[in-house]
C-alpha cells in the first residue's frame, strides 16, 4: 500500500461529504425561498374521535391508524400471575365489597 492511497481516499470522501452538505443546505434554502418549508403559525386542530365502543381504542398518526379492541372481561396477565401466586399462600381471595364494582 502506497502512502498516497489514504490521502486519495481521504480527498474523495471529503468531496462526497462536501457535496452532500451543500446539497442539504441548498435544498433547505430552495424550500425556504419557495415557501414550501413554511412552518404553521396558527393553531393546529386535531379531531378526536370518541370510540363508540368503550373497549375500543383508536390511535392515529400521519401514516397509520391503529385500532385496539379489548375483550369485555379480559384479565391482564400480570393479574393472572399475581392471583396464581397468591393461591399458594393459603389465604382466601378477597371478595369484592360494596363500592368495589367490577374490577
Amino acid at each position: 500500500m502506497n502512502l498516497k492511497d489514504p490521502v486519495k481516499w481521504n480527498t474523495r470522501v471529503s468531496a462526497v461529504y462536501a457535496l452532500g452538505i451543500w446539497t442539504m443546505v441548498g435544498s433547505y434554502a430552495f424550500f425556504k425561498y419557495t415557501g414550501r418549508y413554511d412552518e404553521t403559525k396558527g393553531e393546529v386542530r386535531q379531531e378526536i374521535e370518541e370510540p363508540e365502543d368503550p373497549n375500543k381504542e383508536v390511535y392515529k398518526t400521519a401514516h397509520s391508524k391503529t385500532i385496539i379492541i379489548y375483550k369485555k372481561d379480559f384479565v391482564p396477565y400480570s393479574r393472572r400471575i399475581y392471583n396464581f401466586i397468591q393461591s399458594f399462600s393459603g389465604e382466601p381471595e378477597p371478595r369484592p365489597g360494596p363500592g368495589d364494582g367490577d374490577k
